[in-house]
């Protein structure tokens, strides 16, 4: 998932060989953008005026045309790492959770890559039918969010309305996750779509190609990981969250984001934390850590034990989850892989 705000960060791919899709992976391609089409939708409900020059362009199934052409121009893009160990290769893929039709098709180490792993591992598992009834079962377990204040509230549906969202489109969301849905959103307006993230597509190849799909965390965890137990807390992170909305101050880390992520420049993810504007405060920080370095220890170890029982792994996750002295690449080293970066940052 991706954080709230400016926090909001993460990864993107596919999983077909460039220039040998067979026709019927083709149309499945086609039917999976129409399915990730509907999955957000069932999120977020239906623009309500789509053609509206003041609304966000709404997700379509692409045309074979542009299939093709997205096919031909493949290259490899993000961050890409092979682990090495007992004789065996796995790797680490950084990716985004938005993306573009043009994204959607692997370059050749990315291919090659897909080819050469029995599995793939992401944070959930995107593409499960279960997933949408997982996380209303989650909420009702969880039982009823703690009132906002009405100025906030007032402030969040405003912000609903401005992402052309019907007014009740949001409303079994916790309020911190409906921050998150709407920051993701805001990407729309860059030509950055949740309906392309890079977990949807490379999931349903695996599906299509019958490979294992392993989540290495549950959504319990990911919800704990994002929505503070304290209530003054949460007012504080969804207020900050409505002010970077409304400031129109979304945007632009998310396009930074992709930008770096298309060009493959990991220093500048490196650095995130200096440009963000999301860890000026301890507090910020604290955040930050918990979304990202807390994270990885115990997903470096579903990776290891995953590896160890035999498999092949091809493991995308955030990219964030890639930088720093707890990234999962310094994280798998440190359990004994050879880590070799296969990509590199795009002149």
């Amino acid at each position: 998932m991706t954080p709230p705000g400016r926090r909001a960060a993460s990864a993107l791919a596919w999983t077909i060989r460039p220039m040998s899709m067979p026709a019927e992976l083709t149309s499945a391609l086609r039917g999976l953008l129409s399915g990730a089409a509907a999955l957000l939708m069932l999120f977020v409900g239906q623009a309500a005026s789509a053609q509206a020059p003041a609304c966000p362009p709404v997700t379509r199934a692409p045309t074979p045309e542009q299939i093709q052409a997205a096919q031909r121009d493949a290259h490899d893009r993000g961050f890409l790492w092979r682990i090495s160990k007992e004789g065996r290769s796995s790797y680490l893929y950084g990716t985004l959770h938005v993306g573009k039709l043009d994204w959607a098709f692997p370059g050749p180490r990315l291919a090659a890559a897909l080819r050469d792993t029995d599995a793939l591992a992401v944070e959930i598992d995107l593409t499960d039918p279960a997933l949408a009834q997982s996380m209303i079962a989650s909420y009702v377990a969880a039982g009823p969010a703690p009132a906002l204040p009405e100025a906030i509230q007032q402030r969040l549906t405003r912000q609903i309305a401005a992402a052309c969202l019907p007014d009740q489109a949001l409303a079994f969301l916790h309020p911190v996750m409906q921050a998150v849905t709407l920051s993701i959103l805001a990407g729309r307006w860059e030509g950055l779509d949740p309906a392309y993230a890079q977990e949807i597509v490379l999931g349903a190849d695996a599906h299509a190609r019958q490979k294992a799909v392993v989540s290495l965390e549950s959504l319990q965890s990911q919800l704990a990981a994002l929505i503070p137990r304290d209530p003054m807390q949460m007012q504080r992170l969804l207020a900050q969250t409505l002010e970077q909305l409304e400031g129109d101050r979304v945007r632009p880390v998310l396009r930074r984001l992709a930008d770096a992520w298309a060009s493959g420049r990991l220093s500048e993810l490196e650095s995130y934390a200096k440009w963000c504007e999301c860890a000026d405060t301890p507090e910020d920080r604290a955040f930050l850590a918990r979304l990202n370095d807390d994270r990885n220890p115990s997903m470096a170890e579903r990776i290891d034990a995953l590896h160890r029982s035999g498999k092949r792994v091809l493991a995308a996750v955030g990219s964030l989850h890639m930088t720093g002295a707890k990234g999962l690449p310094k994280l798998l080293a440190e359990r004994g892989y050879a880590v070799e970066r296969m990509t590199a940052a795009r002149q």
